[in-house]
C-alpha cells in the first residue's frame, strides 16, 4: 500500500473530526444492522448435508427412500433397558407407547412398527438374549429439522415419565429401574445439536474474560485492555447480522460449530491486529509530543502489515468454498467475512479510539521504559545473527522429530466418540453393544438390480467376517428387479473395519450379479446407511485436503511474493510454517494419544488446522519480516535482523499467547473434535510464536544475507556511505 495513502488514512483516523466520524459510523452500523437483520445464531442449520448429492451413499439413500419407503427415513432407536431384566409390565409400556405414537404421530413421523399389535410372547422374542434390552425403532422423514426431532424426543420422554413415574432418560442404565435412551442417527443428531446449544455464548464469555485478563497482565492498563475488546466486539456485532441476512436468503448455510470457532478466531486474531497497532503507537508516543503525529507514524508502519496479514487469512479461509465436504464449505464465508471486518475495525475504529485517548490509553503506567524494552528480544537477535547454523539445525531437528509423529496419527469418522460418555445417544449405543450386536446401531442397506434374474445375495453377505446377520430380502413395490438387504455388522458400524468393508461389500455384490450373467454391474449396486456415509465422508475429506492445501500454499505464496518482492523469502517463510504445522500435528498426537488416551483424532482436523496454522503463522512472519525489511534500508542486514527481532519480540509473543489461549478455550466444550482442534492449533501457534518467528526465520535470513531478498537488490549502509564519498 502506498505510503501517501497510509499517511492520508492515518491523518483522517487521528483528526479531531475524522476520528469521531469513524467511531460514529461503526456505532450506527452496529445499531442499524442489529435491529434490521437477523442474528446469525437464529439462522443456524445443524442438520445441513455434508456430502455432495452425487455421493454413492447419498444416491443410495435416496433410492432406498423412494423404492423401499417403509424402511426409509431417519431412524431413532428407542433403547429400553433394565439391568435386572425387562418385565412383562415393561413390555406393556413399550406397547402402550407404540399405540400412542400410532394414534397420535409425532411431527414428521414417517414409520413406526406396530408393536402394540404383536402378542406379548412374540414381543418377548425380540428382547436381547440376556433379557435386559429391547430396541424400538421409530422413523422420521428425511431432512427433518433437528429442533423438531428434539421436541419429539421430549414428547416421548414426557409420555413415558408420566406412565412410569420417573424420568427414563435420567435413570442410570446400570440401575434396577427401567431406563430409556434414544440413539441411532436421530439421537446422535439431537445430542450433537445439544452440545453446541449455547456454546457460542459460553465461548464468547470465556474468550472475552481470557483476553481481558491477559491484556491487563501485559499492559497493566485497564483502558488499553478494553480498547482491543471494543474493536473486536464491534466487528462481531457487525458480522453477526450480515451473516444472518445471508443465511436468511439462502446464500450461505451456517451451523453452530462454525459460529463457535468463528468467535474464537475473531477474538484471537482481532486482538493480535490491535496489539500490533498499539505497540507501534506506544513506540511513536516516545518520539512525538503530538499524539496525532504519533498515530500517523504508527499507522504508516503497521497498517500495511495488518492489511497483508488480514488478507492472508481471508484468502486462506475463502478457499474452503471449493471444498465438496459441507462442513468445510460452511466455514468459508463466516470465517473470512469476520476476519475481513475485523481487519477493517483494526485499521479504522481502533486507531480512532487510540487517537481519542492518546497517552491516557496507557494509564496508570507504561509497561516498559525504552531501556527495558526488548531485552530478551535483543538477546535472541544476537544469537540468530551470530550462530545461525546452530539455531537452524536445532529447530529443524526438533520440528522434524515432532513432524515424524504426525505420520502415526490415526483418524476417526465416528461422531459418537466425540460425545461425552454420559450423553443419551452414546449410553444407548453402549447398551445395544452389550446386549445385541453393536451393528444394531446403524445397519447398512444393500440394494441390487437383479435385471429379472434369480439372485440371492444373503448367503454371500452372511459369509463376510464383519457381518452379524442379514435380513430377508425386500422387493421394491414399483420395480420388481430391485431387492434390498439389511446388513447388521458384528462391530461398531463407525469403526475403521466397518467403513473399510464398504468397497468389499460392493465388489462382492457385483461378483454375484456377474455370476448371474447381469451386465453393467457397477451401475446396479447401491449401499446406504451410516457406514456407507462415513466411507464417503472419508473419501470426500481426503479429496478436499489434496485439492485445497496446494491452493492455499500457492495463494499465500503469491501474496508474500507481492508484498516482500522476494522469491527466496517467500520459499523459506512458507516452508517454515508448513513444517511447523506437521510438528504441531505430531506433538498434538503425542499429547492426545499418550497422555489423554485418545485412540484417533477426527478426520476433518488436519485441513482445519492447516488453514488456520499456515495463515496465522504467516501473520507473525509478516509482522517480524516487515520490520526487518524496513530497517535494512538504513542499516546493515544483520543489524536490521537484530533490531527487527528485538522490536517485534514483545508484541508478537503477547499476541501469540493470546491467540493460543483463545483456541485453548475450545477445550472447555464437551466435544472431543473441538478439544483436539483447539489443542493442536494452540500448540502450532505457540511453536510459531516461540520458535519459528524469533529463532528459525531470523536465523535463515541471517544465514542467507543478501540472498534472502533475491531477486531484489540490497545496498548495505556501508556501500551507501562509500558511494557518497
Amino acid at each position: 500500500m502506498d505510503e501517501s495513502i497510509l499517511g492520508r488514512l492515518g491523518r483522517m483516523m487521528s483528526g479531531k473530526t475524522g476520528r469521531w466520524i469513524v467511531i460514529a459510523v461503526w456505532i450506527i452500523a452496529a445499531i442499524v444492522l442489529t435491529f434490521t437483520l437477523p442474528a446469525v445464531n437464529d439462522r443456524t442449520a445443524n442438520n445441513a448435508a455434508d456430502l455432495p448429492e452425487d455421493s454413492p451413499s447419498v444416491v443410495a439413500d435416496e433410492l432406498i427412500k423412494e423404492e423401499f419407503p417403509t424402511s426409509s427415513g431417519l431412524p431413532a432407536l428407542l433403547t429400553w433397558h433394565r439391568e435386572s431384566g425387562l418385565t412383562e409390565a415393561d413390555l406393556a409400556e413399550i406397547q402402550y407407547l407404540s399405540k400412542e405414537l400410532t394414534d397420535n404421530p409425532l411431527t414428521q413421523q414417517s414409520f413406526l412398527p406396530p408393536l402394540h399389535e404383536i402378542p406379548l410372547p412374540a414381543l418377548q422374542g425380540s428382547v436381547s438374549e440376556d433379557g435386559t434390552t429391547f430396541v424400538q425403532p421409530l422413523f422420521f422423514k428425511e431432512k427433518t429439522e433437528t429442533e423438531i426431532l428434539e421436541k419429539n424426543l421430549e414428547s416421548i420422554n414426557e409420555a413415558v415419565s408420566e406412565r412410569i413415574g420417573s424420568d427414563p432418560f435420567k435413570v442410570p442404565t446400570d440401575s434396577g429401574k427401567l431406563s430409556l435412551r434414544v440413539t441411532g442417527p436421530v439421537g446422535i443428531s439431537v445430542d450433537a445439536t445439544g452440545l453446541f446449544s449455547g456454546a457460542d455464548f459460553k465461548l464468547l464469555l470465556a474468550t472475552v474474560i481470557l483476553v481481558l485478563v491477559v491484556l491487563l497482565l501485559i499492559y497493566r492498563s485497564p483502558l488499553l485492555a478494553i480498547i482491543p475488546l471494543i474493536g473486536v466486539g464491534f466487528a462481531y456485532i457487525v458480522t453477526s447480522p450480515i451473516l444472518g441476512f445471508m443465511a436468511d436468503h439462502g446464500w450461505i448455510t451456517v451451523d453452530s460449530q462454525a459460529i463457535s470457532i468463528m468467535t474464537v478466531l475473531l477474538f484471537g486474531a482481532g486482538t493480535d491486529y490491535c496489539l500490533f497497532l498499539i505497540s507501534h503507537y506506544r513506540s511513536e508516543l516516545r518520539n512525538h509530543e503530538s499524539k496525532r503525529k504519533a498515530m500517523i507514524a504508527a499507522f504508516k508502519d503497521s497498517s500495511g502489515a495488518i492489511a497483508m496479514s488480514g488478507l492472508t487469512i481471508v484468502i486462506s479461509l475463502i478457499t474452503l468454498l471449493v471444498a465438496k465436504y459441507g462442513a468445510y464449505h460452511r466455514f468459508a464465508v463466516p470465517f473470512s467475512l469476520s476476519i475481513f471486518i475485523m481487519m477493517l475495525a483494526a485499521l479504522t475504529l481502533v486507531p480512532a479510539l487510540l487517537s481519542v485517548f492518546g497517552r491516557a490509553s496507557f494509564f496508570p503506567i507504561v509497561p516498559r521504559t525504552p531501556e527495558m524494552e526488548g531485552r530478551i528480544g535483543k538477546w535472541i537477535g544476537h544469537i540468530v545473527t551470530t550462530r545461525p547454523w546452530t539455531v537452524i539445525l536445532t529447530c529443524l531437528i526438533i520440528f522434524s522429530v515432532l513432524a515424524g509423529y504426525s505420520s502415526q496419527i490415526k483418524y476417526s469418522y465416528d461422531i459418537l466418540s466425540s460425545f461425552p460418555e454420559d450423553m443419551n445417544s452414546r449410553e444407548g449405543y453402549s447398551v445395544i453393544s452389550d446386549s445385541y450386536s453393536p451393528g444394531e446401531l446403524a445397519p447398512a442397506t444393500v440394494v441390487i438390480d437383479t435385471d429379472g434374474e434369480d439372485v440371492d445375495l444373503a448367503q454371500a453377505l452372511e459369509g463376510m467376517n464383519i457381518v452379524e446377520s442379514v435380513a430377508d430380502p425386500v422387493t421394491s413395490k414399483s420395480n420388481k428387479d430391485l431387492q434390498s438387504y439389511e446388513v447388521t455388522f458384528n462391530l461398531n458400524p463407525y469403526a475403521f473395519e466397518a467403513i473399510d468393508s464398504i468397497p468389499e461389500i460392493r465388489k462382492m455384490a457385483e461378483r454375484e450379479l456377474k455370476a448371474a450373467n447381469i451386465s453393467s454391474v457397477d451401475e446396479k449396486v447401491w449401499i446406504g446407511g451410516q457406514t456407507a456415509t462415513q466411507f464417503d465422508k472419508r473419501d470426500t475429506v481426503k479429496s478436499d485436503e489434496f485439492m485445497i492445501i496446494p491452493i492455499i500454499i500457492v495463494l499465500i505464496s503469491l501474496l508474500l511474493l507481492a508484498y516482500l518482492r522476494s522469491v527466496t523469502a517467500m520459499v523459506y517463510l512458507m516452508g517454515t510454517v508448513i513444517l511447523s504445522f506437521f510438528a504441531a500435528m505430531g506433538l498434538g498426537w503425542i499429547i492426545l494419544h499418550h497422555f489423554m488416551g485418545v485412540d484417533a483424532i477426527e478426520g476433518t482436523i488436519p485441513l482445519y488446522s492447516f488453514v488456520f496454522l499456515v495463515a496465522l503463522g504467516e501473520d507473525y512472519n509478516i509482522f517480524m519480516v516487515s520490520s526487518i525489511w524496513r530497517k535494512k534500508e538504513t542499516m546493515p542486514i544483520k543489524q536490521a535482523i537484530r533490531k527487527g527481532v528485538a522490536e517485534t519480540s514483545g508484541v508478537i509473543t503477547s499476541a501469540g499467547i493470546i491467540l493460543a489461549a483463545t483456541f485453548s478455550v475450545l477445550a472447555t466444550l464437551p466435544i472431543q473434535v473441538l478439544v483436539q482442534f483447539g489443542l493442536i492449533t494452540a500448540l502450532g501457534v505457540l511453536m510459531d510464536t516461540f520458535i519459528v518467528r524469533p529463532f528459525l526465520v531470523p536465523a535463515i535470513t541471517a544465514l542467507l544475507g543478501r540472498l534472502a531478498f533475491w531477486p531484489s537488490k540490497v545496498t548495505t549502509q556501508e556501500e551507501k556511505e562509500h558511494a557518497n564519498h
